[in-house]
């Protein structure tokens, strides 16, 4: 009985201990909105290599994801700024780092599917982007994406960009015989476009406007959209009471018109891109 009663106390000792190191130390939260209201330091991951989205210069990142991300963190604290740390979230990495809690939220060209709402509960979406496609300039075989057929494009590590090429429906899209050539990132795929490695790069307008806009001229986006890319907010799997609290806040920034200066900041004047004007409806936080 005396053994018994000791081990009871050692396991509820063991599991106290395992709270408290949840975090690095840290409060524990129901939910990262009320790790919010308390003034707590939140954790977001966003891309450091993608131009007008989120790049790393200096001690931050800075772009059009990460300005969101101050945003929708400013509504949740009902107006005050967020102490906030910043992680870099490669799309391979954004599903691990939530369910571990290395980030608290990751704003990183995350797209909404079906597939990662098993994984993933998502708040938004707060843009629409569509994917095209991005080429040389001086490129005149690529002139829509059905021109992909026979061609080299980029296989970023953790992204389906690819998949709208190559794979019929419903997880592909044009079901082309392209060939696909590996990549770490999108930066990675940038450099062997340039490189003459492959023959075009693939994904979000956005995503690639930026990288057309930092090359100075040496690329060219068709501007023909041919999907839905619903970019949301990752939170941890769950996490429905934040979810609600963040769909909030992104209806009222369209409607102060927030979004659309922050659109217009990082993405105005690029030709061939068409901006969204409207909030796109949220999708439900089941």
């Amino acid at each position: 009985m005396h053994m018994r009663r000791t081990g009871a106390v050692l396991s509820l000792a063991a599991m106290v201990g395992g709270l408290a190191a949840c975090g690095g130390g840290d409060k524990s939260y129901a939910s990262l909105a009320d790790k919010v209201k308390d003034g707590g330091t939140v954790v977001v991951g966003t891309k450091w290599d993608q131009p007008s989205l989120g790049l790393k210069k200096g001690a931050e990142p800075e772009g059009f994801d990460v300005d969101v991300a101050k945003a929708v963190l400013k509504e949740l604290a009902g107006g005050k700024d967020v102490k906030v740390t910043w992680k870099e979230s490669a799309s391979s990495n954004r599903e691990p780092f939530l369910a571990n809690g290395t980030v608290d939220l990751v704003v990183a060209t995350y797209s909404i599917t079906e597939e990662r709402k098993k994984k993933v509960t998502f708040g938004g979406p707060y843009v629409i982007a569509h994917q095209d496609v991005m080429v040389r300039k001086d490129d005149t075989s690529i002139n829509t994406p059905q021109d992909l057929k026979g061609k080299k494009i980029c296989k970023a590590a953790g992204s389906n960009s690819y998949k709208r090429i190559t794979d019929p429906p419903p997880d592909g899209q044009l079901d082309l015989d392209a060939t696909t050539v590996d990549a770490a990132n999108y930066s990675e795929c940038v450099q062997k476009l340039g490189g003459s490695n492959l023959d075009a790069v693939t994904t979000d307008d956005l995503i690639l406007a930026g990288f057309a806009k930092q090359a100075g001229g040496n690329f060219k986006v068709l501007g023909q959209g041919f999907t839905d890319e619903k970019y949301g907010i990752g939170l941890k799997k769950g996490d429905t009471k934040t979810c609600e609290a963040v769909n909030t806040a992104v209806k009222k920034l369209w409607d102060d018109g927030t979004m659309k200066q922050l659109l217009q900041k990082w993405f105005g004047g690029i030709e061939g891109l068409k901006l969204s004007e409207t909030a796109p409806p949220a999708e439900g936080c089941a």
